[in-house]
């Protein structure tokens, strides 16, 4: 059982992204149909695909850090905050799967660095597209739309609920 859309959005990814100065509905969503494709929203932590509820490859994350914030060490800094003190230096990539607001973190640079437009949120289709091009190359754009209506559409019917 993976964790409530909602609940990840609220308490896990807004407050991420706001972290970074994101202050993105449109980043939210598509951070959430990601985790939805990716993982089940936690259902499918880790596998083969990679760490988390990103499925974030161990190359992926070593090259962001080495090409990326490298070259912007306060936005390293405000990264590296978020993960566990101890921990991050024995096994980086375990942070991936445990601390949920790092993932995200990591998550939203991977996308950021590709310096892509964000679609839409209701722009379903242009949020496969950039899923497909950031995180699975070989992914089916049917794979993150079906994620989406099995994981993120119950979340807005039940936001319009209320």
């Amino acid at each position: 059982m993976g964790i409530a859309a909602r609940e990840l959005s609220l308490y896990v990814i807004r407050p991420t992204l706001l972290y970074l100065g994101q202050n993105n509905p449109d980043a939210e969503v598509l951070l959430l149909g990601i985790a939805a494709s990716q993982s089940r929203l936690g259902s499918e932590l880790h596998n083969r695909r990679g760490h988390g509820l990103y499925c974030i490859r161990e190359p992926r994350h070593w090259a962001l850090w080495d090409h990326y914030l490298a070259h912007n060490p306060d936005l390293a800094s405000q990264i590296r905050g978020l993960a566990s003190q101890h921990a991050f230096l024995g096994n980086p990539h375990l942070e991936l799967t445990v601390n949920l607001r790092y993932a995200t973190a990591i998550a939203w640079l991977l996308i950021e660095e590709q310096k892509t437009p964000i679609p839409h949120a209701d722009d379903i289709p242009g949020m496969a597209r950039l899923w497909r091009q950031v995180f699975e190359p070989q992914g089916r754009l049917r794979d993150f739309t079906d994620a989406w209506h099995s994981f993120v559409t119950p979340l807005n019917q039940v936001a319009r609920d209320f």
